[in-house]
């Protein structure tokens, strides 16, 4: 099922891990829709600024499979509201910035990434769309130990 012109339902639910251990990872249809949004709202825009196809490396995931990754709890990913993403030939640090100048979201956080190794972590990115939350725009990074506020280099 597509959920946007570039993105799949089962791009953003595949799970070598789920399948692996055999996890349920369906989404419920408010999960999809959810979903629906984090491809119009950031995927959709990224794909389209860089001009280079990507999958994102995971999308929903369910609570079991969430807790069998070690996801955190509360995970944006077990509501359908977040993609971790990179893009094939550009600086994680470079997609961020993007992200964090020219779109709205709830929260990026720049993970796993060392400086002077454009391919090393990923970007995590969501969007909220009911009105439970407000759409914050949260900038973070996280080193594997500590979130920092921003990115590096400062806030943004």
């Amino acid at each position: 099922m597509k959920l946007s012109p570039h993105f799949s339902l089962e791009e953003l639910t595949k799970s070598q891990t789920a399948l692996r251990m055999g996890i349920d990872n369906t989404t419920t249809e408010r999960e999809t829709q959810a979903l629906r949004y984090v491809c119009y709202k950031v995927l959709e825009p990224v794909r389209e600024h860089f001009a280079i196809p990507f999958s994102p490396s995971s999308g929903f995931r369910s609570k079991e499979l969430n807790d069998a990754i070690g996801g955190a709890v509360g995970s944006q990913h077990c509501l359908g509201e977040a993609a971790d993403i990179e893009i094939p030939g550009v600086d994680n640090e470079t997609l961020a910035r993007w992200i964090v100048k020219n779109l709205t979201f709830d929260q990026l956080i720049l993970e796993y990434y060392i400086q002077g190794d454009p391919s090393s972590g990923w970007v995590h990115v969501s969007w909220v769309e009911e009105a439970r939350v407000d759409n914050r725009g949260d900038v973070l990074t996280f080193d594997g130990i500590t979130y920092e506020p921003g990115l590096y280099g400062g806030v943004e």
